[in-house]
């Protein structure tokens, strides 16, 4: 780090030197979350800023000389600079609620730049009575400036540490609805399944391991506070606190190695919904940092999109279209039951209910956002599917997607939405400023990262499209065999056939014959001809169609020119004729 006995701001900031000590500090810290790159990130920042280069920090600066990115980068749809600015603000939030409560000095990254930000620890907080003081006090002009992380969170980190768990799953989740924007009318609460979370065992009488139980519990709590999709019993002692699904947990220890397993269980016929082991190193990781790992991947297994709680039969998630009951979460529960099977059965049946649903519930964003997605797969899987082309089934999902933004625009499953039509209608700028807001309301959302990162990909924007993929991939969330397409199309287009060829044939085939195609593709470029032929013979035996159009179908998802020809070649070299442009 640079350092200097100078203040580079005003009389009463932190001088460029306590600064830098500070930035030592933070990450010589074992509780500052940022890998290499986000490291190289933060110090760059701040060496920048305080040689007075700050009006520099622009997103292309920082991908050239910190990502290494070429001279061709394109801020304005890349979003690898936005990534890393977002995750180093998280890291720097947990590291000011962890391990830097005492810290003289404080620096964050606000919002809409990559200037950072410095200034002194304020005294200690105020009492708990005057807590909504202080907070008033955080809006007045001298203040606005500030990011969220300085003005809500650390006037009272100290003490949200004393006021236990109950009171941080509500100011978190009260900061997630901020940031997520409105919704429309949410479900009641009684039409929520309810999820009691049991106290978690440990199977060692050390101190420890209740006390890891303890905390990898309340972390828990607090990760399902913010999900809107259920209803958390935090007291599974009190009266009357019956609910739907009970959540058990177990916690062993054996020397330096811990397990954690967790297990959701329905109240009604004792039927495990799912479960899990989690192991880590009490050696290799900080306490606080295992618990908060194990406590986020719970959740994510329990509430994100294709969680445990979405995990129904599909006739079941069917019902409500039949039988008339279309209630909002009722079908939202349809759709993610729908993605996962993705027949012509259950597409119908989804379609139905989200329609009803949405003329019962017209002020439901969610309802409208997912219903413009199943109109817009009759455009992208027609093949899989079995739907007609169709140009109305295009303009009805522009229709429902404009209703869902314009009830909820900042909602991160509306803006996923109008991601993906956007995209399919040709409009690629819309397409990935939308799945950039997305991507930043919610980095957490595997789905939402998942189809910004094909958005991306598919857009030309390879290298970090890929980047999200892998993580949709790795976290195990969506349809099987959807991810891994995408990133047989990554390995294509860096001319890794083989590896191509591996992810391809891990893909859904037998169902979806776009990615048969994507395969077929792949082994003509390999020069498998024999193979390729027998891809194609499928292919005209299950969907002549799309062989008889493929160039329209292949310029409809991959959007530049270079990278159309180069998978047209792939399968010119298999021996399918194309018809000339």
């Amino acid at each position: 780090m640079r350092s200097a006995n100078i203040n580079v701001f005003n009389s009463f900031g932190p001088t460029a030197d306590e600064i830098c000590r500070q930035v030592e500090r933070i990450l010589g810290s074992e509780e500052f979350h940022a890998p290499k790159r986000g490291r190289n990130f933060l110090e760059f920042v701040v060496n920048e800023t305080l040689a007075g280069r700050s009006d520099f920090l622009k997103a292309f600066t920082i991908a050239n000389i910190v990502f290494g990115r070429e001279a061709s980068f394109d801020p304005q749809n890349d979003p690898v600079v936005r990534i890393e600015a977002g995750r180093i603000r998280k890291a720097l939030e947990r590291y000011y609620l962890v391990a830097g409560q005492a810290d003289m000095v404080i620096i964050t990254v606000p919002k809409g730049g990559y200037v950072p930000h410095f200034e002194y620890a304020r005294d200690l907080p105020p009492p708990l009575a005057a807590i909504g003081e202080e907070t008033s006090r955080a809006t007045e002009p001298a203040h606005r400036d500030r990011p969220l992380a300085a003005r809500a969170w650390r006037p009272v980190r100290l003490s949200l540490l004393g006021l236990g768990i109950g009171v941080i799953a509500v100011l978190a989740f009260a900061l997630s609805a901020e940031r997520d924007g409105p919704t429309g009318p949410l479900p009641a609460a009684a039409s929520l399944p309810k999820v009691i979370v049991e106290f978690f065992s440990e199977s060692d009488l050390a101190d420890t391991g209740l006390d890891i139980a303890r905390g990898v519990r309340d972390d828990v709590i607090g990760q399902l506070a913010q999900s809107d999709h259920i209803v958390v019993v935090a007291d599974p002692l009190r009266t009357g606190a019956g609910g739907d699904l009970v959540l058990q947990g177990n916690v062993q220890l054996d020397g330096s190695r811990l397990r954690t397993a967790a297990r959701l269980v329905r109240q009604s016929d004792g039927v495990i919904v799912w479960a899990n082991n989690f192991d880590a190193d009490l050696s290799a990781e900080n306490k606080l940092a295992i618990q908060g790992n194990i406590a986020r991947q719970i959740a994510n297994a329990i509430t994100q999109p294709h969680g445990a709680i979405f995990q129904i039969d599909t006739d079941t998630a069917a019902e409500p279209a039949r039988t008339g009951d279309q209630g909002a979460y009722a079908c939202t529960l349809a759709y993610y039951s729908y993605r996962q099977s993705m027949t012509t059965q259950s597409h119908d049946a989804v379609r139905e209910c989200l329609q009803q649903a949405t003329r019962r519930f017209p002020d439901n964003a969610l309802s409208w956002a997912l219903l413009s997605v199943v109109y817009l797969d009759e455009v992208r899987f027609r093949h899989k599917l079995g739907t007609a082309p169709s140009a109305p089934s295009l303009e009805q999902a522009t229709a429902a997607v404009q209703r869902a933004a314009g009830l909820a625009p900042g909602n991160p499953r509306v803006l996923q939405a109008l991601m993906m039509v956007s995209f399919y209608r040709g409009d690629i700028d819309k397409a990935l400023k939308a799945g950039a807001a997305a991507y930043a309301a919610n980095p957490d959302d595997v789905e939402v990262a998942g189809e910004y990162g094909f958005r991306l990909a598919m857009s030309g924007k390879w290298q970090s499209g890929c980047e999200l993929l892998s993580i949709a991939l790795n976290r195990g969330i969506g349809p099987e065999g959807y991810y891994e397409v995408g990133m047989a199309l990554c390995a294509f287009m860096k001319g890794n056939v083989e590896e191509a060829e591996r992810w391809s044939r891990k893909s859904d085939l037998d169902s979806n014959p776009m990615h048969r195609l994507v395969l077929m593709s792949i082994l003509g470029a390999a020069g498998k001809t024999d193979e390729a032929r027998r891809e194609e013979d499928w292919l005209s035996l299950h969907a002549p169609a799309l062989l008889a159009n493929v160039r329209k179908e292949v310029a409809l998802r991959l959007q530049r020119q270079e990278d159309q020809e180069r998978f047209l070649n792939g399968l010119r070299a298999s021996g399918l004729a194309i018809a000339a442009r």
